[in-house]
């Protein structure tokens, strides 16, 4: 490929300029620290990229704040090295950008809200980091059944837009995660219960492969990239926007009520949740569990608190035949509330300005499991690790256990083998979060042992031999397996799909299919 030769205008005394091309295209670039050139195809090479680009493209280079604040991640463990950040502003920048990077055999990242902490990114050792967020917007269709949402929108934006419609749709909890980035993965999400995961709306997806060719694959084409990128799309393209399945809003309210244990009813109480709330995988639709565990020493300094919430749709107190079960164990503090849709992040700890939406330099792994059922001994048993890990001076005492519950109905109703997603008949999702400040290598280690000791407690406890894993909170250390699924077909199916639309591995920074 031949690039246009560019006319370098660049006012020194900003830290961003507007550089002027002789095709009379301008593009934001950073002007401030330009280093030397990077162990592939060289900087200056990169740049005849520019003219490609549409007016409103960004590049930015180490050294500026623009870089710096582009490059930064929720989690600081084994992140991706990225020697060059570019936004596209629009569908056509992402193809130029990928057929670019295949020119000069450059890794590429796409990425939106930064919160994947899987420690496979950090196989990334340079390349070019593309960050979606000027692919923002949500547009519904005349009909009022379908809505097109752009690459890069955050899940606060769909929930906004699409509610002020008096629609809805299935999006990922925490408000500062991307639409898209859940979903590529299966997505859960608090409408689940009632239309199935985030990726099981889907419509047809624009998809930017490897080979830097724009394809638009949908429940009609007949791709056999379909199958794939509901549940492993990350393997396999750069999403650009996505056409979705949306419903008219159901209830305007929201009810919530939040119970407090310290760690001697552990037992107790999630052998109410099985009995009350999970009802042998029957967990009411319009009925959602979570709970945390995490140290708070004003309330309890001998070991960490449980915070359960209990939330139901359609009302404005939570029915008391889910409550009064954790009312007889004797909690240190109920606290009932209600609200509507925009408050369950909120209520929940994960909205915009909540702490799981700031990045803070920490590092962030998480050691998921799926669970059909909490074992309470188990629970015991997890628990009394927790509090030793977590005790004290211990450099995890900020860590937090999150157990998520959501109705399974409308994840069971899609046909197992309709999709990459495999782990439609577990009910629980359970994660232990060891949060710490980045300090060596060995600490690193002892976060991973500390993690993996935990989920495999669990694990022991729910009597599997394999292990089921939401890939989307994934560690790092896991097996494809555990991501996608053991059964060979799903396996087999994977390698070739990756074989066909990325052999050379250009997506495979995150959870690796093959």
């Amino acid at each position: 490929m031949r690039w246009s030769p560019i006319a370098w205008a660049v006012a020194a005394t900003t830290a961003t300029a507007q550089v002027t091309l002789t095709d009379d295209t301008s593009v934001a670039v950073d002007s401030a620290a330009r280093p030397g050139p990077p162990p592939y195809c060289g900087l200056t090479d990169f740049r005849r990229l520019v003219p490609r680009l549409s007016a409103q493209a960004e590049v930015y280079y180490p050294g500026s704040t623009q870089f710096a604040t582009l490059s930064q991640r929720w989690s600081n463990l084994q992140t991706p090295t990225v020697n060059v950040e570019v936004v596209p502003a629009s569908e056509a920048d992402v193809v130029e950008i990928v057929k670019a990077a295949n020119t000069c055999n450059i890794a590429i990242l796409a990425y939106n809200g930064a919160h994947g902490s899987i420690t496979t990114l950090g196989s990334m050792d340079c390349g070019i980091g593309i960050n979606l967020k000027k692919l923002t917007g949500v547009t519904i269709a005349a009909n009022g059944q379908t809505a097109t949402i752009a690459g890069g929108t955050n899940s606060r934006v769909v929930i906004d837009a699409l509610w002020a419609a008096g629609k809805q749709t299935v999006t990922g909890t925490c408000e500062c995660v991307s639409y898209m980035g859940p979903a590529l993965g299966g997505g859960h999400g608090w409408l689940q219960g009632h239309y199935g995961l985030i990726a099981d709306q889907f419509v047809s997806l624009n998809v930017v492969l490897a080979d830097g060719s724009l394809k638009t694959v949908s429940a009609t084409s007949n791709s056999d990239l379909w199958w794939g990128m509901k549940g492993a799309g990350h393997n396999f393209g750069i999403v650009t926007s996505a056409t979705v399945k949306i419903y008219p809003k159901i209830h305007t309210t929201w009810a919530i009520e939040t119970l407090m244990f310290t760690g001697d009813k552990v037992q107790a109480v999630y052998q109410a949740i099985n009995d009350n709330l999970l009802q042998g995988g029957n967990q009411p639709v319009g009925i959602i569990n979570w709970s945390y565990w995490f140290n708070l020493p004003p309330v309890d300094p001998t070991g960490p608190v449980m915070e359960i919430y209990i939330i139901q749709e359609g009302v404005t107190a939570v029915d008391s035949v889910y409550t009064q079960p954790f009312h007889n164990i004797g909690p240190i503090a109920i606290t009932p509330g209600n609200g509507t849709y925009f408050d369950l992040a909120r209520w929940t700890g994960i909205a915009l300005d909540q702490g799981p939406c700031q990045f803070a330099g920490m590092a962030n792994p998480r050691f998921p499991v799926y669970l059909p059922a909490y074992n309470a001994t188990a629970m015991q048993e997890v628990y009394n690790l927790f509090k030793a890990g977590t005790a004290g001076s211990s450099p995890f005492a900020g860590s937090l256990f999150m157990f998520e519950g959501y109705s399974m109905q409308g994840v069971e109703a899609v046909s197992d083998a309709s999709t990459a997603y495999a782990f439609r008949g577990d009910n629980l999702l359970v994660a232990p979060l060891i949060q710490y400040t980045p300090g060596s290598a060995a600490l690193d280690a002892q976060a991973a042992q500390f993690g993996n000791q935990l989920r495999q407690a669990l694990h022991r406890g729910s009597g599997r031999t394999q292990m089921h894993m939401y890939v989307n909170y994934a560690y790092g250390d896991e097996t494809p397996k555990d991501w996608y699924g053991a059964d060979q077909w799903r396996q087999d199916r994977l390698k070739a799909l990756k074989k066909k639309y990325d052999p050379k591995g250009k997506f495979s920074f995150y959870a690796p299919a093959a």
